[in-house]
């Protein structure tokens, strides 16, 4: 069939696939802004791989932010992002076992500005179920990924990724704070990122761990995650609110709060204590519990910034930013 990467790319997938032709190509989605594609290849009866997902990034001439925000700033940003799941992919992900299954990088190539990321299919291996809504149940397990996957990686410094972890990281993202109009939030959020990056106990966080970038397995028991650009240090209340706010609505998040932390809380546990590393479990724990609602307003304020008529923007999250703000 005729090329979609262009010879060098392509030639590195059938290498990787282990055959010379590719039978069939199907997008699963552009990339943020024009950015590049995420493709799954599927190969004769003959390849040693029957499938493989190829995330192609090929930075536009014209940058098309769907919400107006593509300056020189964003530019720079999703360029890093890139490089760092690419750094993620390889000289990290090798921790991460079957508790916070990932797919197994099996090429990479930089080529200029264009990145070739050939992964695993994780449909192949067995998690074809995407979620575009979910409830309780979904959100335990994914509770339960995130659990292992901060546990895989407490105390580590995160060289060659994101200093401090998500994609709404206040010091990436001025031009939001400034479009910012609640004035005390704006005033607030220094200090709410400050007791967040300021916490004794940090890990890598997924940074961008909503429900969409999850993959659930066929027996809807098991759950593999995608997606990490923005992978980095921090608090792993971080990806907890964030997940959360994909899930439920604000009814459920308010009247589930307590639950929800309980099964983070417990499955992070369970997952230290079986890496010999629970000594400061206890004093983890009611830390990271104390900074929930920070890690809340800290993405309501990106939220906010960056699209104020957002319908995730609701009274649930108001009422936490007050409380926060008046704490400080």
């Amino acid at each position: 069939m005729k090329t979609v990467l262009g010879p060098q790319f392509e030639s590195i997938v059938l290498a990787t696939a282990g055959t010379t032709e590719i039978q069939s190509v199907e997008k699963i989605q552009n990339l943020w802004s024009g950015y590049g594609r995420i493709l799954r290849c599927v190969f004769d009866d003959e390849a040693v791989r029957k499938s493989l997902v190829v995330k192609h990034v090929n930075f536009p001439d014209q940058i098309e932010h769907p919400r107006g925000w593509s300056g020189a700033q964003s530019h720079d940003r999703k360029m890093r992002s890139y490089e760092i799941e690419a750094e993620f992919y390889r000289n990290w992900s090798d921790q991460c076992g079957n508790s916070c299954r990932i797919p197994h990088l099996l090429a990479y190539e930089q080529i200029g500005e264009e990145l070739l990321l050939v992964l695993e299919d994780l449909d192949g291996a067995g998690f074809p179920g995407r979620l575009q809504s979910g409830g309780v149940e979904e959100l335990r397990l994914c509770l339960r990924w995130l659990a292992n996957f901060h546990a895989s990686f407490l105390t580590c410094c995160p060289d060659g990724l994101w200093e401090v972890g998500t994609y709404w990281h206040l010091a990436t993202r001025p031009d939001e704070l400034a479009a910012l109009e609640d004035v005390d939030l704006k005033n607030a959020a220094g200090a709410i990122d400050a007791k967040l990056t300021g916490a004794k106990f940090q890990t890598l966080v997924h940074g961008d761990a909503k429900l969409a970038n999850f993959c659930f397995s066929e027996n809807g028991g098991e759950v593999a995650a995608v997606d990490f650009q923005y992978v980095g240090g921090g608090c792993g209340m971080k990806d907890v609110a964030y997940l959360v706010g994909s899930c439920l609505d604000e009814e459920e998040s308010e009247a589930r709060e307590e639950e929800i932390l309980d099964i983070y809380f417990e499955n992070l546990s369970g997952a230290l204590q079986a890496k010999g590393s629970e000594a400061q479990v206890d004093q983890l724990i009611a830390e990271w519990r104390s900074l929930y609602h920070f890690a809340w307003a800290d993405f309501h304020r990106f939220l906010k910034g960056w699209c104020p008529g957002h319908w995730k923007i609701n009274s649930y999250s108001e009422r936490i930013v007050r409380e926060v703000i008046a704490g400080l």
